[in-house]
C-alpha cells in the first residue's frame, strides 16, 4: 500500500483525464472507479473516484465539482532519460489545449502542470564551477521545452546550432 497518494480535483473529467495520463505513460493502468449511488441523485452513475497507477506511483482524481482548479504551485516531475524522451512528454502533454511554458514547465488540458526534465539537469545548474551553473542556468531560463544539447553546450561556454 502507497503511504501517500496524491489526490487531483476535477470538476467533472477525472475518467477521461485517466484515460488520457494512461495514454501518456506506457506503464499505467486503471486500478478502481467508484460512482455515486442514489444518494446524489444530480451525479448518480457518475464517477466520484477514479484510482489510477503509473509506474508504480498511485493517483486519484475526484470529480468534486468546479470549485477548484489546478496552478503552478503543485507540478508533478518527469525525469527523462534522453532527448526523445523529453519531446515524447512534452508534446504529449501540450496536445489539445495544454500550455507550453518555461524551463521545462508545460500545462496539460486538464490544467495539471508538469516539469519534463533531462536527467542531469540538477548538476548543470549547481555545477562547482558558478560559471558553468549560471551559463546553464541562464541558457534553461530562455528555454520552453528543454534542449539537453543546449544546455551543455551552455554550461561549456559554446553554443549549440
Amino acid at each position: 500500500m502507497q503511504k501517500i497518494v496524491p489526490n487531483l480535483w476535477f470538476d467533472t473529467e477525472a475518467e477521461e483525464a485517466a484515460s488520457f495520463y494512461l495514454s501518456v505513460f506506457e506503464d499505467s493502468r486503471i486500478v478502481r472507479v467508484i460512482h455515486y449511488n442514489e444518494a446524489v441523485p444530480s451525479k448518480s452513475g457518475m464517477a466520484v473516484t477514479v484510482e489510477w497507477e503509473i509506474e508504480g506511483q498511485r493517483f486519484v482524481g475526484i470529480n468534486g465539482g468546479p470549485q477548484f482548479k489546478f496552478d503552478e504551485a503543485v507540478s508533478f516531475q518527469i525525469n527523462c532519460a534522453d532527448q526523445a524522451e523529453i519531446d515524447y512528454y512534452w508534446e504529449k502533454l501540450a496536445a489539445d489545449g495544454g500550455k507550453e511554458g518555461q524551463c521545462g514547465w508545460v500545462t496539460d488540458k486538464y490544467g495539471l502542470c508538469w516539469q519534463v526534465v533531462p536527467e542531469g539537469l540538477e548538476e548543470l545548474i549547481a555545477d562547482p564551477d558558478p560559471e558553468r551553473a549560471r551559463r546553464a542556468t541562464e541558457a534553461m531560463l530562455k528555454m520552453g521545452k528543454l534542449d539537453i544539447a543546449a544546455l551543455r553546450a551552455a554550461a561549456d561556454g559554446a553554443s549549440h546550432a
